[in-house]
């Protein structure tokens, strides 16, 4: 970019200075506390951890080997043989001791959080009220869940049939950085009500605050060789994951999910996935523009962007646009950056360099093949060397990298429509199928308009919270944005095998009572037909 190309800065400031005795990181991250937190984690190699906020080191970790981690998955299984016998009610209430416990500590993990990826406070509290609602949800309704199911059987009265779920053994979760508490033990907290045991491998850079929970949890009454963690590079332990688990749950890009589906697929065992998005966000004609641009700041720019479900693409109709996009810039550019320990600061920082880098280069490569910078635009090394501003482009077409590639980071494109089946089309127009929001004043419209997106989510006059927070509701991804779901139901059962047990009772299936094979047969033909008629299902 030229210095006649490069956006001057918008307006958006960081915060005052930290006050005088405020917490550093060397106040939150002692070494007494990365002693207990990483007790239990084989290692024979080390590694360390970094702050985001001034690229210095956190953390000395210990690295696992190969070996540690089969080890890891052999004192797992030993201890889950013990935890499966345990009645479900009990193993239930552990996660509601946990949920009590993260709420009470919260500050705590806030710490944590803030300082191994960079976020605003306010939106690292996101993930304490996600984990705390989980918790509640499946502490409340795991043993329902899981409780033996009566069905009709092949012959009412005479076939008993009951649909048992057996816990899958040791689940291996690879974790991503983004969302350190709830991506981590937020998707592992089914599995143990389930009865299962977990191994999992948290992102090295953020991986204190999945210790921090996996120390809660173990205080809350979860045996602790239930929970093995090992740490290292994805490349290494990632794949001895996959080679000794029982059913695999990731957390990642859409390149490496498809490495994971093949290495589950060789082995037989299930795996779910939640990969990348370039979700889409709808401004219809009657949308409240105020409300729509306001929701469009919580939607992109959310944790910095970094957030699997935060929008990417604005699509706003042609009759509105120009008012929502001055609005929406207003918002923009009076965003406050910040890298205090404390609430107050509006985003935070990206997690590292490799994020900056493609920020960066979406941005700069857009500008440089005609998009319009309208807000934001510019790293902020005055902040700290990995801040962005929340950066809002127009006029935005193919090939520009940002058009149709996740950039993970604060960047949002601005798109108009006309009509909306041309919102639609424009909307699914991408291999992803995440999460999408439409906003309107007319909550039928807007359903039935949502009805027509082709994503795992979408949420009506709301970027992502609704959805993703309503955790008795499926949230996953359709296409290249993964297989399974979380939450509800079917975030508990993928953890779980279905067994049918059914008796057969009084009379065999097969002819009986003197009847030769056409006389059963005949018998068999009207019986399917009264079934029907008495509406057997």
């Amino acid at each position: 970019m030229t210095d006649s190309q490069a956006p001057e800065k918008t307006g958006t400031n960081p915060l005052a200075p930290a006050p005088a005795g405020a917490r550093t990181a060397a106040d939150v991250v002692t070494p007494e506390l990365i002693a207990q937190l990483t007790k239990g984690v084989a290692g024979s190699g080390r590694t360390a951890s970094h702050t985001p906020f001034t690229g210095e080191k956190l953390a000395d970790l210990p690295e696992s080997t190969p070996e540690d981690v089969r080890q890891a998955f052999e004192a797992a299984r030993n201890a889950q043989s013990v935890w499966a016998q345990v009645p479900v009610r009990q193993r239930a209430a552990a996660l509601l001791r946990f949920h009590d416990l993260v709420l009470e500590r919260q500050a705590e993990v806030l710490d944590l959080i803030q300082l191994e990826t960079g976020k605003a406070r306010l939106h690292a509290h996101e993930e304490v009220q996600a984990v705390a609602v989980a918790a509640r949800h499946y502490g409340r309704r795991a043993p329902a869940y899981l409780r033996p199911k009566g069905h009709t059987g092949a012959i009412p009265v005479l076939t008993r049939v009951t649909e048992l779920r057996h816990p899958r053994g040791v689940v291996g979760q690879i974790a991503p950085w983004n969302y350190p508490l709830e991506l981590s033990v937020g998707d592992a907290l089914p599995a143990f009500v389930a009865g299962n045991a977990v191994v999992m491998k948290p992102d090295t850079e953020t991986c204190l605050t999945a210790l921090w929970a996996r120390d809660l949890l173990i205080e809350a009454g979860l045996p602790a060789d239930v929970f093995q963690v090992v740490l290292g590079e994805g490349p290494v332990v990632g794949p001895e994951i996959v080679k000794h688990a029982d059913y695999v749950s990731f957390t990642g890009s859409t390149r490496t999910g498809r490495e994971v589906a093949q290495g589950a697929a060789a082995r037989l065992v299930g795996v779910s996935l939640e990969l990348g998005g370039k979700n889409a966000m709808l401004v219809l004609d009657d949308a409240d523009i105020d409300k729509a641009a306001a929701g469009a700041v919580r939607a992109c720019f959310s944790s910095a962007g970094q957030l699997c479900i935060s929008i990417e693409r604005l699509y706003v109709h042609e009759s509105i646009a120009d008012a929502f996009v001055a609005r929406f810039a207003a918002r923009t550019k009076a965003m406050r950056l910040g890298r205090s320990l404390a609430y107050g600061a509006d985003m935070g920082s990206l997690v590292g360099e490799r994020q900056l880098e493609t920020v960066t280069r979406h941005v700069d490569e857009a500008v440089e093949k005609g998009a319009k910078v309208v807000a934001g635009g510019v790293a902020r090394p005055d902040i700290g060397p990995y801040f962005f501003e929340p950066t809002i482009l127009d006029g935005v077409t193919e090939p520009m990298s940002v058009c149709t590639e996740e950039t993970f980071g604060p960047v949002v494109s601005i798109y108009r429509f006309q009509t909306e089946d041309e919102a639609v089309e424009l909307a699914n127009s991408t291999p992803y199928g995440l999460n999408s929001s439409v906003w309107t004043q007319n909550g039928s419209r807007g359903r039935a308009v949502a009805a027509r997106l082709r994503t795992g989510t979408v949420n009506v006059n709301e970027g992502y919270a609704s959805a993703y927070g309503s955790v008795q509701s499926p949230m996953g991804g359709m296409k290249d944005s993964g297989l399974g779901r979380r939450h509800g139901s079917e975030g508990i059962l993928k953890y779980t095998e279905a067994q049918t047990v059914a008796q057969q009772r009084l009379l065999p299936m097969a002819p009986s009572l003197g009847m030769d094979d056409e006389r059963y047969a005949q018998f068999m033909s009207r019986s399917l037909r009264l079934m029907k008629a008495f509406r057997f299902r």
